[in-house]
């Protein structure tokens, strides 16, 4: 616990000009991030072309030059985890891939944390679906981003959105129900 109001003190110092909390704060959540970029990569296929240590990089970037107020902890690895579909969607887009078909790259999902075992969604129609549900209920939405972007467990998902882990579960079981009928119909329209 010590540690989470540690990274939430050294956020609020940072953004109140404290370049030692901004170097401490580095340190404590470059480690962080990479194991997230390195569990998403995991899941990607083997000649994928973008590296975990890139991905981390880019999101490291992003998240600490962007001009946002971070609450805590918990708002500041939400935002990871959003940042991280963000780089893994554009990067899918500007490799010039189409919606459908034409070399487009599969994502595996496992069964914990999105769709079912056998089902290689591509990004881009879950980057889409994902959209769609969070207009719907955004909070189911962000457990989706959490688990399969952020490779946050239920217990981690559950500190950073407030919420109880049984909520967690029972978000991801319906997110997971309704992506997959989601997901299909769109692949019958097509």
């Amino acid at each position: 616990m010590k540690s989470k109001a540690e990274i939430t003190r050294l956020l609020k110092s940072w953004q109140q000009g404290d370049e030692m909390a901004r170097n401490e704060l580095t340190e404590r959540v470059y480690a962080e991030l990479h194991r997230m970029a390195m569990r998403k990569m995991a899941q990607e296929q083997q000649n994928h072309t973008l590296q975990a240590t890139a991905l981390v990089n880019e999101a490291f970037l992003r998240l600490f030059n962007a001009d946002v107020d971070y609450k805590d902890r918990a708002h500041f690895f939400c935002l990871a985890g959003r940042m991280l579909r963000r780089i893994l969607v554009d990067h899918a887009r500007s490799a010039g891939r189409s919606k459908r078909g034409m070399g487009a790259e599969h994502i595996t999902l496992h069964e914990s944390q999105v769709l079912g075992q056998n089902t290689n969604p591509e990004l881009l129609d879950l980057d889409q679906a994902l959209i769609s549900l969070s207009q719907k209920d955004s909070r189911k939405a962000e457990v989706v981003e959490l688990q399969f972007f952020a490779g946050l467990n239920a217990e981690e998902i559950a500190d950073v959105l407030s919420v109880s882990t049984k909520t967690v579960e029972r978000d991801g079981k319906f997110a997971k129900a309704w992506l997959h009928k989601t997901l299909a119909e769109n692949r019958m329209a097509v």
